[in-house]
């Protein structure tokens, strides 16, 4: 029977990555994430796609993040019942991630419907709490190195892929073929994870490229953040700092602790990080030590270099504080969440500073603020920026071209084809030539819902 792979997210794009594997007429599908950025693509999450959820056998997630787990409450309420496959980290996280995705979405419909400024009536959530809550009743934990079966005669495999705590690369055997499945590959020299295992040999490869077009620079991430926070605080303002609560957050605390230590930055500089989900992301490393680079009294330090918000009393409470301050707050892209709020509050202040802190998707606020606009447009009103925008280049936790290509190089054999993933189009097909011409492999860029032979 034929093998085909049918790219519903994560083409085209570096957001909503979902593959289907079909055969034999049994349906996996692997990673189920969330689009984010542009309204376009924002809408392709009401699209209830081709297949319907009730005719998936299985899902296995690769890690956490929502462009890879976050569609999953809104695919069991709507029919999926089968198990959900994941690594221990992955399950922990997803448990935090998950239902604080359903609270913020619950909370912006609310704000939508009290401002009016939704063309909906009533704005609704994409997914509830609840929603999340229930669907994690359907994870399945497996070992790494482990062979498991999510379909009865079909075999899978995760490896480590650095990233974030439980973070995995998937070889999936299945109609006598070997389909290997990336994830999101880190950095070798990554400040918080272990480096990404070699990858196994296999048919074919899914590899993503969300820096398939870059070199990541020579300076690191100590360097750049101190010289920024030294800034702010001379001159006694705010820096907001949009973090991914899943890793990007811990080595930004984990950098801070650093610095602190060494004096490059005032010991006494107030640091807040306002999110109870990053707050519980970084309890998780005490769980799962060995996953990560960081020894227990680099932990202990991680969690203790800031004061934590957890309610919403709290947070508005910062509203009253004056710099100078580090405030971290979740999203990584400013998205959503508490860290709007706090953008609302200090972005018009010349004396401040917003620092991103990594890839900043096409259609979000975070690209907004890159790009160097002079509004941004906060819960329904265009606000001026004022404040100094500073984007960190070296504290990306997604492996570089080289480095992506270095990893494939790994591969005992050559695969017989590579497809081009979770990349902006140009990300992706500047890596798509760099592994036709340096390693004289097949590679190819599939389109949004394309079905390729696996």
């Amino acid at each position: 029977m034929t093998l085909n792979i049918r790219f519903l997210g994560g083409a085209d794009t570096v957001t909503g990555s979902k593959y289907c594997v079909e055969h034999n007429g049994k349906k996996l599908l692997v990673d189920c994430g969330l689009f984010q950025g542009y309204k376009q693509l924002r809408l392709r999450n009401w699209d209830p796609g081709p297949t319907p959820p009730k005719d998936i056998d299985a899902v296995i997630l690769t890690h956490a993040h929502l462009d890879h787990s976050g569609y999953l409450p809104l695919l069991a309420r709507n029919g999926f019942e089968g198990k959900v496959h994941s690594t221990s980290g992955t399950r922990d996280l997803c448990g935090i991630l998950l239902p604080d995705s359903g609270h913020i979405q619950e909370e912006d419909a609310y704000f939508a419907n009290k401002y009016g400024y939704s063309k909906h009536s009533p704005a609704l959530p994409l997914y509830t709490e609840q929603d999340a809550k229930y669907c994690m009743q359907q994870f399945h934990v497996e070992k790494l190195n482990t062979w498991f079966q999510p379909i009865q005669g079909w075999n899978a495999k995760f490896s480590s892929a650095g990233h974030i705590l439980g973070a995995a690369s998937l070889l999936l055997e299945v109609g006598g073929r070997r389909i290997l499945f990336s994830g999101d590959l880190g950095r070798p020299d990554d400040s918080l994870m272990n480096p990404p295992d070699a990858p196994p040999q296999a048919d074919t490869v899914l590899i993503e490229s969300t820096y398939g077009n870059r070199t990541h620079p020579l300076e690191n991430v100590n360097a750049e953040l101190g010289e920024a926070l030294k800034r702010v605080a001379g001159r006694g303002g705010v820096a907001v700092v949009p973090v991914f609560a899943v890793g990007r957050a811990q080595a930004i605390l984990h950098s801070i602790a650093q610095l602190k230590a060494s004096g490059a930055i005032p010991h006494g500089l107030p640091i807040f990080l306002d999110s109870p989900m990053a707050i519980h992301t970084t309890a998780l490393f005490k769980r799962h030590m060995g996953e990560h680079r960081l020894n227990g009294a680099e932990v202990q330090a991680m969690d203790h270099v800031a004061t934590m918000i957890e309610t919403p009393e709290q947070s508005k409470a910062l509203v009253k504080r004056h710099g100078p301050m580090v405030i971290l707050s979740a999203s990584g892209m400013a998205t959503g969440g508490r860290v709007l709020h706090h953008l609302a509050n200090h972005v018009g202040n010349h004396r401040n500073m917003v620092i991103l802190t990594g890839f900043q998707s096409p259609g979000t606020r975070g690209a907004t603020l890159a790009s160097g606009a002079a509004t941004i447009r906060l819960h329904g009103k265009d606000l001026p920026v004022a404040a100094e925008i500073v984007q960190l280049s070296s504290a990306s936790a997604h492996a570089d071209g080289k480095q992506l290509l270095a990893w494939l190089q790994k591969m005992p054999q050559a695969p017989a084809q590579v497809y081009v993933v979770h990349g902006e189009r140009e990300a992706s097909d500047v890596l798509r030539q760099r592994i036709e011409r340096e390693l004289h492999m097949r590679a190819v860029v599939p389109e949004h819902a394309s079905l390729w032979p696996g």
